[in-house]
């Protein structure tokens, strides 16, 4: 019996493709408290310290991704290299090299293992539809056109956060905003911590490196505000995400052409409720387990839904994300230094771009793109009432400090939740056919009669949807004192808060674990 036990401990220690380690899972829960007992005996000793850290992490990164964590290392170690090289000469061609090479590395392996068959079916399609004939690569005969076989690549989990937060630190020490690490350990250590490894948020070098060989000190103050955050993130993520998910959202998104738009409707608001609280719990998790760590981790989401603009939207919204476009794609293009239409041609393109980082399909880049226009809408619209006070709810060199109307505010507020949860509809949808489907059948077969029949239906999916809308569009006053509430209670109450937490979730969780939507990006 002891032996079945080991071999089953062991089987859980080990890679399982199925079943990847995410921060709701028991095994990581059980993993960190051993964790956190050794990195606290460890406090004083800094290399110590950070090694086991770094170890530590490699292990979470193999837990997601296998043996793919050697990706981790070579860009760990080929961009620690590069920015030392770059700190050592400067500016100039040889450093403007220098950091094209690190491009092509971080980029070329973010290329391969995301978008290979994307582009190799796009190119091929392209090809076929221009009627131009290619050699085929089975029979070395020529077609009109060759039907791509996809490849099957793995995509290692979080490739696209760690390599755009390691590129981040090269174009920096190129900028001269940062001076390069003289510790390999250190730099590892930057790019690999476990809490913001696999989903963000994407740390800056200038924010997380000066705290690295800092002493350790975790006062109660960062203790129960990291205690608060674990709490809000892993209900928002195990409780409201995933079982409004699996419950409702799935079975409407998977075939909407059985439900009636009302139904269709209804999985919109619920897929806009459940990629929020999704992503915003693990931020809110990985901010809340750094700051037990002696870390602090900036704000990634700031009640984005609450937006009168789809310009605040995006100040909001994946704050990580939209802070690195903005400093190294939009400015880096030009930003707003040449003119309105070349700073609108440069925000369409970097939320075409930014599309495209989310995944490999066309539904990301039209949804990046819808995105864009609206921004330059957006910026139309302000640079046309910059000026009047009465239609300004956003500061401008106009107007620094606006005086906020309101009526504007809600009517602007209700149009950007809409624009916004639309637009999820083609970031969620397998096809545009799927997308095209949930359309429809809103637009022409709505039935609001069905409405008490849903909610007879579903009445914990909705329960559990108003609970989400209600949290997130609370006052901040009101969000503040709660969080102080919870910071400042005895020890043994939050204690008592996490247990109910874990109760409820195991009540409701389905069989099997669901991993965080953006593992995926």
């Amino acid at each position: 019996m002891f032996d079945i036990d080991i071999s089953r401990l062991v089987e859980q220690l080990l890679y399982q493709p199925d079943s990847p380690m995410i921060f709701s899972s028991g095994i990581f829960l059980f993993l960190f408290l051993g964790f956190t007992l050794i990195y606290n005996l460890l406090g004083k000793a800094d290399t110590l310290r950070i090694l086991f850290v770094t170890l530590f992490s490699y292990y979470f990164y193999y837990k997601s991704s296998g043996l793919f964590f050697w990706l981790l290392a070579l860009v760990t170690t080929s961009d620690y290299f590069i920015a030392r090289a770059i700190g050592g000469i400067g500016k100039g061609a040889l450093g403007k090299t220098l950091v094209v090479l690190s491009l092509v590395l971080d980029l070329g392996l973010l290329v391969f293992f995301k978008y290979t068959n994307f582009l190799g079916e796009t190119i091929c399609t392209l090809l076929e539809d221009n009627g131009i004939h290619v050699p085929s690569s089975i029979t070395g005969s020529y077609l009109l056109g060759v039907v791509w076989q996809p490849r099957d690549i793995f995509l290692p989990v979080g490739i696209s956060f760690f390599t755009f937060q390691s590129l981040s630190y090269t174009i920096d020490v190129y900028r001269g905003n940062i001076k390069p690490l003289n510790r390999l350990l250190d730099y590892a250590f930057y790019v690999s911590f476990f809490p913001q490894l696999v989903a963000g948020p994407i740390v800056r070098a200038r924010d997380f490196i000066p705290q690295i060989r800092r002493p350790l000190l975790v006062t109660s103050e960062m203790f129960g505000t990291g205690v608060f955050y674990i709490i809000a993130g892993l209900f928002k993520k195990a409780v409201i995400s995933d079982y409004i998910s699996v419950n409702f959202v799935e079975r409407i998104f998977d075939q909407p052409d059985l439900y009636s738009g009302l139904e269709n409707l209804l999985a919109v608001y619920g897929y806009t409720l459940q990629i929020y609280c999704d992503f915003s719990g693990y931020s809110d998790m990985a901010i809340g387990i750094a700051l037990l760590l002696g870390f602090q981790f900036p704000k990634n989401f700031d009640s984005p839904y609450k937006s009168a603009s789809i310009t605040e939207f995006w100040r909001r919204w994946h704050i990580s994300l939209s802070s690195w476009l903005k400093d190294y794609l939009y400015i880096s293009l030009g930003g707003n230094r040449h003119g309105k239409f070349r700073q609108y041609f440069n925000l369409l393109m970097t939320m075409l771009l930014g599309g495209l980082w989310h995944g490999a399909s066309l539904n990301f880049i039209l949804w990046g793109g819808i995105h864009g226009v609206l921004l330059c809408l957006d910026k139309m619209w302000q640079s046309l009432c910059g000026v009047l006070s009465p239609l300004t709810y956003l500061p401008s060199k106009h107007n620094p400090n606006p005086t906020k109307n309101w009526l504007v505010v809600f009517v602007g507020g209700f149009l950007t939740f809409h624009l916004v949860a639309a637009c999820w509809v083609l970031f969620r949808a397998s096809s545009f056919g799927v997308a095209e489907q949930i359309f429809m059948q809103i637009w022409n077969k709505f039935e609001p009669q069905i409405f008490f029949q849903w909610c007879e239906s579903y009445a914990a999916v909705g329960g559990l949807m108003l609970l989400g809308y209600l949290l997130h569009f609370m006052p901040q006053s009101l969000s503040d004192k709660t969080k102080d509430l919870v910071t400042r209670s005895p020890l043994v109450v939050k204690a008592l808060l996490i247990v109910i937490v874990i109760f409820i979730v195991i009540q409701i969780k389905s069989s099997d674990v669901q991993p965080f939507i953006y593992f995926q990006f």
